[in-house]
């Protein structure tokens, strides 16, 4: 127990003080996740936006698809873009391996079919309820869906928070690409797994401390989302199908 005591005061102490590879480690994740969720949810949200209103052959199927790509366990996608991202792999010459550039695309691979799936639902939604009165002013389905995404932007941005919080606390992929460098590609979540093994129990506290710090912020943001759109009349809230 006093073990536990004395670790939690240093890491209190550290980050209190402002330890300099904490907060480095800290600013790199915090830049690399929302690099990720920023690709990923251009990509998602229009994704979501066209698979809402998009009929073809085999469109059940890509639904489906979509959906089981929620559950993506994230060692698969890191041991995905490994390959592709190796020396042997189609894309060695870029020589972006144990580079943030992949950890960037590893989570963004991550937190796109979340983002299509949640834009999916909320632009279903939307345009039962708002959907006619576009047609009637002569908007196109992916014109309407698309529309029905800027007038659902509290939604959009609880759609964009949950998809941080998923990239922030990614560890699995991030570590087969990413490699877990000191000063080049160490995040929180790599560095918490290496600095326990190590023993190191002050510095991977400190870690938690931050990372727990970061995912309650961004469940605060989302609740405060969720109640400005319920105070204007909106859905509160956005369910993946």
């Amino acid at each position: 127990m006093s073990t536990l005591a004395d670790s939690l005061q240093l890491a209190v102490r550290l980050v209190a003080q402002g330890d300099a590879e904490l907060w480095r480690i800290v600013a790199l994740s915090l830049r690399v996740s929302f690099t990720a969720c920023l690709l990923g949810g251009i990509v998602g949200l229009w994704l979501g936006a066209w698979l809402a209103v998009a009929r073809f052959p085999g469109w059940r199927a890509v639904v489906w698809v979509l959906n089981t790509l929620l559950a993506l366990p994230s060692v698969v996608v890191g041991l995905l873009i490994y390959l592709l991202l190796s020396r042997a792999g189609p894309l060695g010459d870029l020589g972006l391996l144990f580079t943030p550039t992949a950890m960037v695309i590893a989570q963004a691979v991550l937190v796109t079919p979340l983002v299509t799936a949640l834009t999916r639902r909320l632009v279903i939604d939307a345009l039962a309820e708002g959907g006619d009165q576009l047609r009637s002013l002569g908007a196109g389905p992916l014109l309407s869906a698309l529309l029905m995404l800027l007038h659902e932007r509290r939604a959009v941005l609880t759609v964009g928070l949950t998809a941080f919080g998923r990239a922030v606390s990614e560890v699995g992929a991030v570590m087969i690409v990413g490699g877990n460098i000191a000063d080049v590609t160490r995040v929180m979540t790599t560095s918490i797994a290496l600095e326990t093994s190590k023993g190191d129990l002050p510095l991977a506290l400190a870690l938690g401390a931050v990372l727990l710090g970061v995912v309650a912020l961004v469940n605060l943001l989302i609740a405060a989302a969720q109640g400005a759109t319920n105070a204007a009349g909106q859905r509160p809230e956005v369910v993946a199908a």
